[in-house]
């Protein structure tokens, strides 16, 4: 017993050293070269593109999306921008659901974790639900939805000599960058490390037995599952990957990985309290449902396609 229990031990202990060094230079390489491609297209450019497009430009608010590392709640604040400057509606939802699912991150961890294979099905999927998803709600004219104050800009407070900017000396914007890198990567730290901890104990010490029976390939409820658990469990993608791949090795289906990836990075429960203050409850239901749709649709795919 204490020879299996060290056997555990040692090849939890490997798994964790190996994705936290692995895991770390890939956040830090990928979120700065996306740091220097958002020097060239600020916030302000995106909104600028978007607005002038006029609904049209679904795919391009898809890829808009794709390139900004914003988590499910950090998007929120620049909807209200997106909003605010009379973006496209339709282009404006697509940038909502594409966003914290198709960002840098989540596609260099699920090419790193699952193979270049899988993450172009999931990048595939993402973006094709999110164009007509956008598409489609704005036809069903779902602008409705979108409460009156939304579109009020906020009142700016300035009191004293807070309001006089102090001449700074000029920082190189390589090194502007980098700053912001760090500083995300601090913030990301925590989850990080949680999920990589979490994916190694169940790698180490979980017997394959007990995920096999659950959620293998044949029960046909483990993706609907998978997909209904993520929400509400608002496990950030930087933690859900690395605790994929682990129950994944354990025999769940990668189709109820799928599932439960695109539930928990796509939508959480702070992020539909957020979302109550730009939409009705009618907006806030489709948006649960494209989510819902598109990760049990993807999960049931994948293990057809595959």
């Amino acid at each position: 017993m204490m020879n299996i229990n060290s056997d555990m031990a040692w090849q939890a202990t490997n798994m964790f050293v190996f994705l936290a060094f692995e895991l770390t230079l890939l956040f830090l390489a990928i979120s700065y070269l996306v740091g220097v491609l958002q020097h060239y297209i600020p916030p302000q450019k995106i909104q600028q593109i978007l607005s002038g497009k006029n609904g049209s430009g679904y795919v391009v608010a898809g890829f808009l999306g794709a390139i900004t590392p914003f988590c499910s709640c950090s998007t929120i604040p620049f909807l209200k921008g997106l909003i605010r400057a009379k973006a496209g509606f339709g282009a404006m939802l697509v940038f909502l659901f594409a966003s914290p699912l198709l960002n840098p991150i989540i596609i260099g961890l699920f090419t790193v974790t699952f193979g270049w294979q899988v993450s172009l099905f999931y990048f595939v999927v993402a973006m094709s639900v999110s164009v007509v998803a956008g598409f489609s709600l704005e036809k069903l004219g779902f602008e409705k939805y979108i409460k009156a104050d939304a579109y009020l800009e906020p009142t700016k407070q300035c009191g004293g000599s807070s309001c006089g900017a102090k001449e700074k000396k000029p920082v190189s914007k390589w090194r502007t960058i980098w700053d912001s890198t760090w500083s995300d990567f601090k913030k990301v730290l925590p989850y990080l490390f949680a999920g990589i901890a979490l994916g190694s104990l169940i790698y180490g010490f979980m017997p394959s037995e007990f995920i096999a029976r659950f959620a293998n390939d044949n029960n046909p409820f483990a993706i609907p599952v998978a997909a209904v658990i993520g929400i509400p469990l608002y496990i950030r993608a930087e933690a859900v990957i690395p605790l994929s791949a682990a129950l994944a090795a354990k025999g769940m289906s990668l189709g109820a990985v799928m599932a439960l990836i695109i539930g928990s990075a796509g939508a959480s429960l702070t992020e539909v309290i957020l979302l109550k203050s730009i939409f009705k409850n009618q907006m806030i239901a489709a948006f649960l449902v494209v989510i819902l749709s598109m990760a049990i649709g993807a999960g049931f795919l994948y293990n057809f396609v595959f």
